[in-house]
């Protein structure tokens, strides 16, 4: 596959990832570029009712190895030379982070939840683990505007860093992004939400990642905080 088409099987595949219907947005995907179901299953080696049923959700959500075959074959399948997921895929928005940087000294997880105003939900017997850097991004624009090759960006120096999404509804998106990358951080926070779905609380204790929610300062607030650690 060409680097061009990477890009596009890149944010294809990571907005079916995170998507909480994920057969809603492969039909999306597959009606965009105009190919019939029939025609895509063939292509898989599937039978038409096979794909109908992940589509509909008729069956539990597809694997990443299932989402890729997916849109590999929607890659391939597309007779306008990707002139209309052109069209689709958004260009790459660099302002998913809004701040990065890299400790001088190790910072306990501890200190780190007092800086941006954190309460535990998952870890808190991870709270002595040393920080060496940390990312503050913007889920939106992460999640849907960042291919595979830069979402590995976000670590900067080390991945044993603190992770800050903002803009957060219920927390699952981040955590499912987390989850399908192969980086992971050591701790994630979630700055908007009162609460996180369970489903984000049970993929950081899957990853042993410690998990917090933030909400007493503003992104700003919490931007300026971590600069001056």
């Amino acid at each position: 596959m060409s680097a061009e088409n990477g890009e596009f099987a890149s944010h294809i595949a990571g907005e079916i990832v995170v998507s909480e219907l994920p057969g809603d947005t492969m039909r999306k995907w597959r009606e965009r570029i105009l190919v019939k179901q029939a025609v895509l299953a063939r292509e898989m080696g599937l039978s038409p009712s096979v794909l109908s049923d992940y589509e509909s959700g008729r069956r539990a959500s597809p694997g990443v190895g299932f989402i890729k075959r997916y849109v590999e074959s929607l890659v391939k399948l597309d007779k306008n030379n990707h002139r209309l997921l052109q069209k689709e895929v958004e260009p790459q928005d660099r302002s998913a982070i809004l701040a990065i940087g890299e400790f001088k000294d190790p910072v306990k997880a501890k200190k780190l939840l007092e800086v941006v105003g954190g309460n535990v939900v998952v870890g808190s017997e991870k709270l002595e683990t040393d920080i060496y850097g940390y990312t503050v991004l913007d889920s939106i624009k992460t999640i849907y505007a960042l291919s595979g090759f830069d979402f590995y960006k976000i670590y900067g120096a080390t991945t044993e860093r603190m992770l800050v999404f903002t803009k957060v509804g219920l927390g699952r998106s981040p955590m499912v992004a987390v989850r399908v990358a192969h980086l992971k951080p050591r701790m994630v926070v979630l700055h908007g939400p009162k609460e996180i779905d369970q489903v984000g609380k049970a993929l950081a204790e899957k990853e042993r990642i410690i998990l917090s929610l933030a909400g007493q300062k503003t992104e700003q607030e919490i931007i300026q905080s971590l600069a001056g650690v």
